[in-house]
């Protein structure tokens, strides 16, 4: 089953801490429950990106490998 996403951000160009500071901000910006996927690149954001999405409430649905990055599948709390 696929997840369709509220909304999509591609933070492959970002360098942590941008990278949550980015995905942060857009989460923020969405409403209770809806979906964002975040495309990212590197052991750092893929590490930092998920525990700081927890830490701030929301659920990770998923985390999928995607060749030359990662899609991260968030849940806004």
């Amino acid at each position: 089953m696929t997840i369709q996403p509220d909304q999509t951000i591609d933070i492959t160009g970002e360098v942590c801490p941008m990278t949550f500071v980015r995905t942060k901000l857009r989460l923020e910006r969405m409403t209770s429950g809806e979906i964002l996927r975040v495309r990212l690149k590197g052991d750092e954001p893929l590490r930092n990106v998920p525990r700081a999405a927890r830490e701030e409430g929301h659920t990770i649905l998923s985390i999928e490998d995607a060749g030359d990055a990662h899609i991260v599948t968030i849940r806004r709390a």
